[in-house]
């Protein structure tokens, strides 16, 4: 969720080129979504206080985890198409997990109405079984519905006050990585394509 210059992304697609992923429109050209990842170590979330400190950790030998350094959407339907793109990728390489760091753009309003109220109660808020702040609901429609740590001081963000919430997704099927790996990646791409509505 950090806006990036050119040379920022230039460098994001040189660190890691098989992890940014962007959808594009097939009549303009135009960019409706990217997504920029890396690997990070499984318990990485434990040493880590800010966006930086995440872009920052050192690439582990082996992970089954990444962070998403950023993800930009100009459409919701850039986004779907984004993510069934990189399943299959997802899976024969072993990814297990993807990690973001959200923004509560509803927290400075609902402190002002709830002045009593704990940052943590309003991050683990819901109401008709959704969470409270919208991007927070979100992310859940994304797949990414774990809420792993609250940060103060994350990135600055006026109407979060400046906190994120580091957020779990579990890739679809990854838990039969083993079969993925041998796998030839045209067939995974079939096995995918019908299953899409698990993403």
């Amino acid at each position: 969720m950090q806006a990036a210059c050119q040379k920022q992304l230039r460098a994001r697609i040189e660190a890691h080129p098989d992890l940014a992923v962007g959808a594009f429109c097939a009549r303009s050209g135009r960019l409706l979504a990217s997504l920029f990842m890396r690997p990070v170590a499984d318990d990485f979330f434990r040493r880590v206080r800010t966006w930086q400190d995440c872009t920052l950790q050192p690439t582990p030998r082996r992970s089954a985890t990444l962070f998403g350094v950023s993800l930009t959407s100009r459409d919701q339907a850039g986004v779907d198409a984004l993510l069934k793109f990189f399943w299959p990728y997802a899976l024969k390489r072993g990814w297990r997990h993807i990690y973001l760091g959200s923004p509560v753009p509803g927290l400075r309003n609902w402190l002002a109405e709830h002045p009593e109220g704990r940052v943590e109660d309003y991050v683990h808020g819901t109401r008709a079984g959704l969470p409270l702040d919208p991007q927070l609901r979100y992310y859940r429609s994304r797949g990414f519905s774990k809420i792993v740590a609250v940060k103060a001081n994350y990135f600055p963000h006026e109407r979060s006050l400046d906190y994120g919430v580091l957020l779990r997704g579990t890739i679809p099927l990854s838990g039969f990585s083993p079969l993925w790996s041998a796998m030839p990646l045209h067939s995974l791409r079939r096995v995918t394509k019908p299953l899409a509505g698990l993403l």
